[in-house]
């Protein structure tokens, strides 16, 4: 029989985290917060890329997928990379390109700007040029790595694996910009390709049911299992309040405004105020609400682990197959309009009025019970 040998809660042997490990070891800062602007972090070198980098790891980010910052110097590539975890890039400034060789030997390559959005196809060999000679840029890279190391803690299986995965890469036009439209009802207009050259201009489709003229696109980029999609507010709305599993990355594309952030038994609101240039994370079913008060309409973007084609997880299939817009009373993870907390709309309505804007909603809300009584009752 073998001797026991004591084990303590500090043994090497438990406990690890290999994708922390290896976060630890590239040598970057790691900023571990709620919401953050993007714009605003510092990066430092990454040999690995041959450029400048950053971990965010936000507090609602889950088990599946996490943040990098790339700072590509003026007229400067990083160097060839290939790895066996999705990524979906979203360009938060500067101009370049990307060029990717399929398991054919072909290089496809495409022009990249200001709120591009595309995805590198599963272990596709590739490289990112930065096409000024002045002027950085930077890229936001939601991707995988941190399940795929933890999964199978071993950087070389993942980072130099020669296995080729040709159902991934898409169709002819998938890289420049080109793709396949899938309508559907509530929600489920998906967009299929690899390469969307600007998230702000893209045209999507109305989803009431999410909110006051709210309009939404799924993206499916390279046959991956990240869901993306885009939804915008108009001027003077908000969305309805709703609540689901983690790791959705939101990123403000256009406009400004604030989220609230609460669970149930939470007194008072968490909030955070956005522009382009941040991303936030919500916590594990915290309930949260988006808010337009720019004079002009508000847009983010969003990635999360699982979609509608490869929802992954069994929580996700349920949230995907028609829990999102489906009120919690029925079941569903979403707050009614009539059913929120009152201080919502009149915190809603104090910031409008600080701002000039005004407020659309009154074709959802009865606003006439917020209306404040005249001073002096003159």
């Amino acid at each position: 029989m073998a001797e026991e040998r004591p084990v303590s809660d500090k043994d090497p042997r438990l406990y690890q985290d290999p994708y922390l490990a290896w976060c630890e070891g590239e040598g970057l800062p790691i900023y571990n917060v709620f919401g953050v602007d993007l714009l605003a972090l510092e990066t430092k070198p990454w040999a690995r890329l041959d450029a400048t980098g950053a971990f965010v790891h936000l507090k609602g980010r889950g088990d599946f997928i996490s943040v990098f910052l790339i700072d590509i110097p003026p007229g400067a590539a990083i160097s060839p990379q290939q790895h066996l975890y999705e990524e979906v890039i979203f360009v938060m400034a500067g101009h370049g390109s990307t060029t990717i060789e399929t398991h054919d030997g072909r290089k496809h390559s495409f022009e990249w700007g200001p709120k591009s959005l595309f995805a590198l196809p599963l272990n596709c060999k590739y490289q990112h040029f930065n096409g000024s000679g002045q002027e950085p840029a930077r890229l936001a890279s939601t991707n995988t790595l941190c399940v795929m190391l933890n999964l199978l803690h071993n950087e070389e299986f993942v980072f130099n694996n020669p296995f080729h995965f040709p159902e991934r890469e898409g169709g002819e036009g998938y890289f420049t910009g080109e793709g396949d439209f899938y309508a559907g009802k509530r929600g489920k207009n998906i967009w299929e390709t690899n390469f969307v050259p600007d998230v702000s201009a893209f045209e999507l489709k109305t989803w009431e049911e999410r909110g006051a003229g709210s309009s939404h696109i799924k993206f499916m980029l390279a046959d991956g299992i990240l869901h993306t999609h885009s939804s915008e507010m108009p001027v003077g709305t908000y969305k309805k309040a709703h609540r689901h599993p983690a790791d959705y990355h939101v990123f403000t594309v256009h406009g400004e405004g604030y989220s609230l952030f609460w669970y149930e038994e939470d007194e008072e609101f968490v909030r955070l105020d956005w522009q382009h240039g941040w991303v936030f994370a919500p916590p594990d079913h915290m309930f949260h609400q988006h808010y337009n008060t720019s004079p002009s309409p508000a847009r983010y973007m969003a990635v999360a682990m699982g979609n509608a084609r490869y929802p992954f997880l069994e929580a996700k299939r349920k949230f995907v197959m028609g829990g999102v817009d489906k009120d919690v009373a029925e079941g569903g993870y979403q707050i009614e309009y009539g059913d929120q907390d009152p201080r919502i709309h009149a915190i809603w309505l104090d910031e409008l009025a600080g701002r000039g804007v005004e407020s659309h909603m009154g074709d959802y809300i009865d606003e006439s019970a917020y209306e404040k009584e005249p001073a002096n009752g003159s």
